[in-house]
């Protein structure tokens, strides 16, 4: 015999080698299937109390087969196995009963805690993005919230007004975060101080309920606002009466790159 022909001879025996592997891999797998199946059968056909007596007796010995009998398709049942049920039983259950309630829908601490987390999670967002402390941060945010501004916007003005000083002072008087004439501060609220003003919290709570109230007492127009808010209600409609535009460049600068309404609601 020559050597191709050797080589051809170990090649077939190597393929019947692996088509008998295969095939019995098969028969091995459909067999399980079939034992699978059969006891899925048996446990559907018994009766439920019949199982629970197993499962708390002693279990009984099993009856004797004939010869030549598959015995070994229906099992005893084991005595440590819970109750089954099958799926048709399990589809047959009550639907009015109650839902069951998940803690992640009903807890208000849950709740609490996430919104707490998302909180924190834009205040050192904010903090990181314009380089500040996360308490300055807290503050600016939490005093946008309570007036009903988008955090952004307030960001931005303060930004723009002070570049995040509380005790900034301009020359033509206007103090803190939001730089803030005292004049128009006590407009909202009459005996706050010179020395109030220069503190964030005080400042950023007056500050941004007067932009608040000129978005909307100019019907959402947030450029407009924001022009009146820096130039003041008369330069800006004395600009209009005569037909100009009022804008300085100011609101371009605050709003550049912003998409938001400037509102909350």
């Amino acid at each position: 015999m020559t050597a191709p022909q050797q080589e051809a001879l170990v090649r077939r025996e190597r393929l019947l080698r692996r088509r008998a592997q295969r095939r019995i891999r098969q028969a091995i797998v459909a067999s399980a299937a079939a034992f699978t199946g059969v006891l899925l059968l048996n446990r559907e056909g018994a009766p439920a109390d019949s199982v629970a007596t197993t499962s708390t007796s002693a279990p009984a010995a099993p009856p004797a087969s004939a010869p030549g009998s598959m015995s070994l398709l229906r099992p005893a049942p084991l005595a440590a196995q819970p109750i089954w049920r099958s799926p048709v039983e399990i589809l047959k259950r009550d639907k009015t009963a109650a839902a069951p309630a998940f803690a992640f829908g009903t807890d208000p601490r849950l709740k609490e805690r996430h919104e707490s987390l998302n909180r924190w999670h834009h205040i050192y967002n904010y903090s990181a993005q314009y380089r500040i402390k996360p308490d300055l941060a807290r503050r600016i945010y939490d005093a946008a919230i309570a007036a009903g501004i988008e955090p952004e916007l307030g960001f931005r003005l303060v930004r723009v007004e002070s570049v995040f000083d509380p005790k900034a002072e301009s020359p033509a008087g206007a103090l803190g975060l939001t730089q803030l004439m005292p004049s128009t501060a006590r407009v909202f609220e009459p005996h706050v101080t010179r020395e109030q003003l220069l503190t964030a919290d005080v400042n950023l709570r007056i500050g941004f309920r007067y932009l608040r109230g000129l978005i909307r007492e100019y019907k959402g127009d947030l450029k407009l606002a924001l022009l009146v808010y820096n130039r003041g209600p008369v330069a800006v409609g004395r600009a209009l009466a005569m037909g100009k535009s009022p804008a300085n460049g100011y609101e371009t600068i605050v709003t550049k790159g912003y998409r938001g309404r400037g509102t909350l609601d």
